[in-house]
């Protein structure tokens, strides 16, 4: 949850540099997606309170009880779609184009996020209407380009940190050095 806040905030100072604008789109995305993450956690909590309700509910109050809990079932499920189903999408356009831009990383790495923003999105867009579950496998394979994206990158920069890029930052085609501009303990 949070952390995924955290990591976009702690990687803006860099990555600004080469790409401000999508830089800003990193951070707002995150910060999106973690937040229709909670909502839907708050309507699975909600859920239960209802059912404790409902257990000595008859006639209206039951009828009632259950059509609040079919809504937050909705609920849940629609940002439970768009949270990790579209935002991780979004996510990666904006961060994977400025590393690929930037050479910070090896581009096969942001290459591999690029690719899985439109089957991510195709996979996300199935599912809106009823083509495959969210939870399926098809829906999974869809989705591995863009997990392989996140541990790849995160690793990558865990144990690497950024490359330095020779002469410009402005992804002109300068080769990058070997030496990594952060240093990892």
């Amino acid at each position: 949850g949070l952390t995924g806040i955290g990591t976009a905030v702690a990687l803006y100072p860099f990555i600004k540099r080469h790409g401000g604008g999508r830089a800003v789109g990193f951070v707002a995305s995150r910060t999106l997606e973690v937040a229709m993450l909670a909502v839907g956690a708050v309507a699975v909590l909600a859920i239960f309170t209802l059912r404790h309700d409902y257990a000595g509910a008859t006639g209206v109050t039951a009828t009632s009880l259950t059509t609040a809990a079919s809504s937050l079932v909705a609920v849940k499920n629609w940002t439970f779609l768009f949270g990790p189903g579209v935002m991780p999408a979004i996510n990666a356009i904006c961060f994977a184009s400025i590393m690929y831009q930037s050479r910070l990383v090896p581009r096969w790495i942001p290459t591999v996020g690029l690719i899985g923003v439109p089957l991510l999105l195709i996979s996300s867009t199935a599912s809106l209407f009823g083509a495959w579950d969210q939870s399926s496998s098809t829906a999974l394979f869809f989705a591995l380009p863009i997990a392989t994206w996140e541990l790849s990158v995160g690793l990558y920069m865990t144990f690497k940190g950024f490359r330095k890029v020779a002469g410009s930052t402005t992804g002109n085609g300068n080769v990058p050095t070997e030496q990594p501009a952060l240093v990892t303990v």
